[in-house]
C-alpha cells in the first residue's frame, strides 16, 4: 500500500468522528456524556480483544493503560464536557489545536527538528476551522475552554506516544485498539456509575446511536487511525483531525438545515489546504559548498605556475 492510499484510509477515521456531534444530539439521551463515552469505548474494546485473541504482555500492560487513558479515558469525557459547555464552533476550534500540540511534542518526545512548515499550516488549519464553525454569538466558559484545551493535549500526547512505542511484533492494529478502548472504558466505568449513571430509557434510536459510536466511531476508525500512525509521519496524521469539524459542519448543513455562507466556504478551503499541506514533508536543502572554496588551493597553485 502506497502513502496516498494509507493517508486516505487514515483520513476515514476523523471523517467518521465528524458524525459524533449529530449522532449525540439527534439520537442519544441528553445529559449523559460519560455514559456515551463509556458505550463508545468498553464494548468495542472487548469485541476487539475477542476477535484478535491477544492480551498485552510485559511493559505493554502499563503502556496500554497510559495510551488508553490519553486517547480514550481522558479524551472522550473532556471532549464531551467541552461540547456541552461551549458552542460547537468554539469546541471545534480548541480541538483543531491538536496538530500544533503534536508539532511541538514530536520535538520533545521523538526528538525531531521543529518544523515551521507544520506549525504554519497548523495555524492556517485553525483559522479555517474557525471561519467554518465560529459564530459571532459564541460565548466562552472557563470549564469548557479548559476541557477543550486538555482534550487536544491529551490526544496529542496519546498520538505521539503511540508513534514512539509502536506496537508489539505480531499484534495487529486492532489488538492495540482493543487494549486501549478497554483500558479507557474500564477507567470510565466507575466514574460514569458514580457521577452520572445509566439513562432512564434507551430506545431503538439511542441503541443505534451507541452502536454507531462504538463499532464505527470506536473500533473501525481507531483501527484505521493507529494503522496510519504506524506508517505515516505523526504530524501528518494529526492534521487529518481537522476533517472532523469540517464533516460535522457539512452534516449540519445537509441534515439540519444549517447555512454555510461565503465565509464558511472560504474557511473550508483553507482547512482543506492545511490538511493537504500537512501531508507534504519539505525536502531538506543539502549544505552548499561553493566551487570557489573547493578549488581555491588549485587555483592558487596554477597561478603560481603561470607567474614562475
Amino acid at each position: 500500500m502506497n502513502r496516498l492510499q494509507t493517508t486516505l484510509l487514515t483520513a476515514v477515521a476523523p471523517a467518521m468522528w465528524g458524525t459524533t456531534y449529530i449522532v449525540t444530539t439527534e439520537m442519544l439521551p441528553a445529559g449523559h456524556p460519560l455514559f456515551a463515552s463509556l458505550m463508545r469505548a468498553l464494548p468495542a474494546g472487548l469485541i476487539a480483544i475477542l476477535l484478535v485473541r491477544a492480551l498485552p504482555t510485559g511493559s505493554w500492560w502499563w503502556k496500554s493503560a497510559v495510551l488508553g487513558m490519553l486517547n480514550i479515558g481522558a479524551f472522550f469525557p473532556l471532549l464531551f464536557v467541552a461540547a456541552y459547555n461551549l458552542p460547537g464552533g468554539v469546541a471545534a476550534i480548541l480541538g483543531a489545536a491538536q496538530p500544533l500540540v503534536v508539532a511541538m511534542l514530536v520535538v520533545i518526545v521523538l526528538h525531531e527538528p521543529l518544523s515551521a512548515w507544520r506549525l504554519s499550516w497548523g495555524l492556517v488549519g485553525i483559522i479555517g476551522v474557525a471561519l467554518v464553525v465560529l459564530r459571532s454569538t459564541a460565548t466562552l466558559d472557563t470549564l469548557g475552554v479548559g476541557a477543550g484545551l486538555l482534550s487536544a493535549i491529551s490526544m496529542g500526547f496519546g498520538v505521539t506516544l503511540t508513534k514512539k512505542w509502536g506496537r508489539p511484533s505480531g499484534v495487529p492494529a486492532m489488538g492495540l485498539v482493543g487494549w486501549q478502548l478497554t483500558a479507557g472504558g474500564l477507567l470510565l466505568l466507575p466514574i460514569t456509575l458514580l457521577f452520572e449513571g445509566v439513562p432512564p430509557s434507551i430506545d431503538s434510536t439511542a441503541f443505534a446511536g451507541y452502536l454507531w459510536l462504538g463499532l464505527i466511531g470506536g473500533l473501525v476508525t481507531y483501527t484505521l487511525w493507529f494503522s496510519g500512525i504506524a506508517r505515516l509521519p505523526v504530524a501528518s496524521v494529526a492534521v487529518l483531525g481537522l476533517l472532523s469539524p469540517l464533516v460535522a459542519a457539512a452534516l449540519g448543513a445537509l441534515l439540519l438545515g444549517q447555512v454555510l455562507g461565503a465565509i464558511q466556504l472560504a474557511g473550508l478551503l483553507l482547512a482543506l489546504a492545511a490538511i493537504v499541506a500537512g501531508q507534504i514533508t519539505p525536502s531538506k536543502k543539502p549544505p552548499t559548498t561553493t566551487k570557489t572554496n573547493i578549488d581555491q588551493p588549485a587555483l592558487v597553485a596554477a597561478k603560481r605556475r603561470r607567474t614562475s
